[in-house]
């Protein structure tokens, strides 16, 4: 009788299109370490059957909008932080596109984003990111800059789109044979601009790694210019950098 850590070598190293024929074939065996083998791969099947209608679920504007060609999700990240650039990203992926486990950047952790833009960055037909640095952020103020680099990433792209799923906003200034459709919360209803927010999230996140080997006293690597009790402390103690955003730490730099 085949043992059960061969089984279980045997399911592992299986293709997936083969591996529910293995475990059926095992599925009237009594012992109980198989019958744990069967029901762990019953309940990933499950998990990954609810990721799918999940997923599928995120594709309802992608459907809606379907008549249109080319279909770019737009988002930002960014905003809030003392320090750093806001960063905006305009994906659009192929016709019919279903990547699992994509969702708000802000849902999921640093490793699964860096593994999903991997996937999304190989998938896209077209990608970019448009970068607004904090000296422009203090002249125009951060929704005019975040509205610039949507506008940069828009133009960017090698494909230029036929309709804009946006993250809650209208861009003013794009051209307007373009359709702009502002969803609210749209990072979690759209597969589109989940994959923007995801990009967007991990480029400008690189970037504050970078900062960090430069201005090491702020922690910019763990807090990426968010303020932190320790980032503001900094702020206090060591006065800002050249990445820092004057107007928004005005409150910490007074005397």
């Amino acid at each position: 009788m085949i043992s059960i850590s061969d089984i279980k070598k045997e399911i592992e190293l299986a293709d997936i299109s083969k591996r529910k024929q293995i475990v059926d074939k095992y599925r009237n065996d009594t012992r109980a370490g198989v019958k744990k083998l069967v029901e762990k791969y019953d309940k990933e099947q499950e998990k990954l059957k609810k990721e799918c209608e999940r997923i599928e679920n995120m594709r309802i504007y992608e459907k809606k909008y379907s008549e249109y060609d080319y279909i770019c999700g737009i988002d930002e990240v960014g905003r809030g932080p003392l320090s750093g650039p806001v960063v905006a990203a305009a994906v659009i992926l192929p016709k019919d596109c279903k990547i699992l486990y994509v969702n708000d950047s802000k849902k999921l952790s640093e490793k699964k984003r860096e593994e999903l833009y991997d996937v999304i960055t190989s998938k896209a037909l077209s990608y970019a990111v448009g970068v607004v640095t904090p000296q422009v952020i203090d002249e125009i103020n951060i929704l005019q800059a975040t509205y610039e680099a949507m506008r940069i990433a828009i133009s960017k792209l090698q494909i230029q789109p036929n309709i804009l799923l946006n993250d809650a906003v209208t861009i003013p200034n794009v051209d307007p044979s373009i359709k702009q459709v502002p969803i609210i919360k749209g990072d979690a209803k759209s597969l589109s601009i989940a994959s923007a927010s995801i990009v967007a999230k991990v480029t400008r996140d690189r970037m504050m790694v970078e900062y960090d080997k430069i201005y090491p006293e702020y922690e910019f690597a763990s807090n990426k210019g968010y303020g932190s009790a320790k980032h503001i402390q900094a702020i206090k103690e060591y006065g800002p950098c050249a990445i820092h955003r004057q107007t928004f730490i005005k409150n910490f730099t007074k005397g």
